[in-house]
């Protein structure tokens, strides 16, 4: 049965979720999610306090494809997208000069691991999404007043363990944002890209 991870946004810059030629990927950030999120499941990205004050939705996604031991980095087809930030060079990733994220040393660890197995790695892809950015809103709090409370009470990291309440009606709100919003980008991202900006909460661990 596929699975539901949802977690809050401090950050929304397009690094994470990167938004490109009709795919959104996860490749920097939120290592556990993408670690253990498999095709078919879905994810919701909701906005922190501190970045929309209504906890609304940035985006949901579900994933269509899961790369792993650093595949998305050494892909042609991936090196023009701005989360694309590291590059194998003799055996070791490095980042990227030209990169808009994540320039601090201990970045690269937190997003792809120890050498050399690179265990964090991982990247997910989804073409079909829902992305809003700067255009997100709160409407879905009154039709699904189950998931409002969640996002509500969740603090820093991811919810993944639901019980089937709570799973049924993220399963009903992804139909309804499908079957109520038929563009996959409808916004723009919240916030300018810096390199210095932390694109990930202090826990990147479930709830």
């Amino acid at each position: 049965m596929p699975r539901v991870y949802f977690y809050k946004l401090t950050v929304d810059s397009g690094a994470a979720p990167c938004v490109k030629n009709g795919i959104l990927s996860l490749a920097i950030c939120k290592p556990t999610i993408r670690a253990t999120a498999q095709v078919g499941d879905l994810i919701f990205g909701f906005a922190a306090s501190s970045l929309y004050s209504d906890n609304c939705l940035i985006y949901a996604a579900r994933v269509t494809q899961a790369l792993h031991e650093g595949r998305y980095f050494v892909d042609e087809r991936y090196a023009s997208r701005d989360d694309c930030i590291y590059y194998l060079k003799q055996g070791r990733f490095q980042r990227r000069k030209d990169a808009k994220f994540h320039d601090k040393p201990t970045d690269l660890r937190h997003d792809l691991g120890d050498f050399p197995e690179y265990l964090r790695a991982n990247v997910l892809l989804s073409n079909d999404f829902r992305y809003f950015g700067n255009a997100a809103t709160d409407m879905y709090k009154a039709r699904f007043p189950t998931v409002a409370c969640a996002v509500t009470e969740l603090g820093r990291g991811q919810r993944v363990r639901l019980e089937p309440a709570l799973r049924l009606e993220f399963e009903k709100m992804k139909n309804w944002i499908w079957m109520t919003t038929p563009e996959k980008v409808v916004g723009r991202p919240s916030n300018a890209s810096r390199p210095g900006v932390c694109h990930r909460t202090k826990s990147c661990h479930m709830v």
